[in-house]
């Protein structure tokens, strides 16, 4: 059995001297696997005859419509995909150093070419030009990368938090790789009147899409927020922007969101489907009791969530996080963290000290975790 044949080269010959077109296609017949040969005699016919078939292109410098550089610079602008050769009788080195400078991959006088010559040229060029479009393809993906970048860190939230008496920490670990924005989220804004308000959300789903759902949410909490909204008036519009805002009717939203009293000594917080605070109140760890509040955005309509009264103290520390942080799995098996599992955690390190129980956590699960994590710990009197 023999190999199939490779696939037949195109290549585009402007010449308006029918003597070296005739020359060309002498010395490129006989290749192994001759070309393919369009001729015309001037840049008006190639415009007509330069498709994306034609890999690559020889040009004389000396055609009817166009001269010198100017000829070459027109074929490289109609043929940015293909490779492209001048082909031409007159000998001067300036000139060819030119015509590689504004773009050409060779540059071949015309006396001084034979067979194989032209065919290695033509193979060489090719493979600069191929080189040449992958450098620009990953330039492109960089600074597109970089502008993403940019844009996903002016999205990120900035905490508007006055009060010399909390001590506030916020943690957000995309699983996506390469990203900086996921489904999951995080906020916290004072408002005029003192009271502290926090947000923990998590879009299900993981992706861009998720990532600017989350950010909508977000956005959408925040704004509710300044303008004097919360408790089941906020969630219901939050719903709404949801239901809105999301590709998909099985899309839904947990979260946690929490109000603490201008005197920072209650809470009052509805968890909506979302796993439940820790709370650390005079030294003793626990879980926010009474939860959840009620389902997820995005399920159920006209849903009324209950709303948790937390006494909180002078002395406390209250954490919100996504459940990337208790399904990690523990040593590797099928066993999740779970919340049990995470107060475990915090009992053993003596409070909640956030970069330590997330890398512990990771540690657990033998690996980078996969799932989005938003936390946020906010104290009182700086005690973990």
């Amino acid at each position: 059995m023999t190999a199939p044949p490779p696939d037949t080269l195109t290549i585009l010959l402007i010449e308006d001297d029918a003597g070296d077109a005739f020359l060309v296609e002498e010395l490129l017949g006989e290749a192994d696997n001759p070309p393919k040969i369009i001729w015309v005699r001037s840049l008006a016919e190639s415009r007509v005859r330069l498709t994306e078939d034609v890999q690559c292109v020889l040009v004389d410098l000396s055609l009817p419509d166009a001269t010198g550089l100017e000829a070459l610079e027109q074929v490289l602008s109609m043929a940015p995909h293909a490779a492209v050769l001048v082909l031409t009788g007159l000998n001067d080195t300036h000139v060819g150093t030119e015509a590689v400078a504004a773009g050409a991959q060779d540059f071949l006088v015309k006396q001084d070419v034979e067979a194989r010559l032209l065919a290695r040229a033509i193979r060489y060029a090719m493979e600069r030009k191929r080189a040449d479009l992958a450098q620009r393809r990953l330039v492109e993906v960089e600074l597109l990368t970089k502008e993403n970048s940019r844009l996903e860190r002016g999205l990120l939230p900035v905490p508007l938090l006055e009060t010399e008496h909390l001590e506030h920490q916020a943690r957000y670990l995309p699983g996506r790789r390469r990203a900086l924005l996921a489904g999951d989220f995080w906020d916290t804004v004072q408002s005029p009147d003192g009271a502290v308000h926090v947000v923990v959300g998590d879009v299900c789903g993981h992706g861009p899409d998720e990532a600017a759902l989350g950010v909508a949410l977000r956005i959408a909490w925040r704004t509710l927020v300044l303008a004097g909204h919360t408790g089941n008036d906020l969630l219901r519009t939050l719903d709404s922007v949801l239901r809105l805002e999301r590709k998909s009717a099985e899309i839904f939203t947990t979260l946690c969101i929490v109000t603490i009293d201008p005197a920072l000594s209650t809470a009052r917080m509805h968890v909506v489907g979302h796993p439940p605070p820790l709370l650390i109140r005079e030294g003793t760890v626990g879980v926010v009791p009474g939860t959840p509040s009620g389902p997820p955005l995005g399920i159920f309509q006209g849903v009324d969530w209950t709303e948790i009264e937390v006494p909180l103290g002078r002395d406390w520390s209250l954490l919100l996080y996504t459940d990337g942080l208790i399904e990690a799995t523990v040593g590797g098996g099928p066993d999740l963290l779970g919340t049990e599992g995470l107060l475990r955690l915090v009992h053993e390190q003596g409070g909640i000290h956030l970069d330590r129980l997330i890398d512990r956590v990771t540690e657990l699960n033998q690996d980078a975790l996969s799932d989005d994590l938003a936390t946020v710990l906010i104290s009182r009197n700086g005690r973990g």
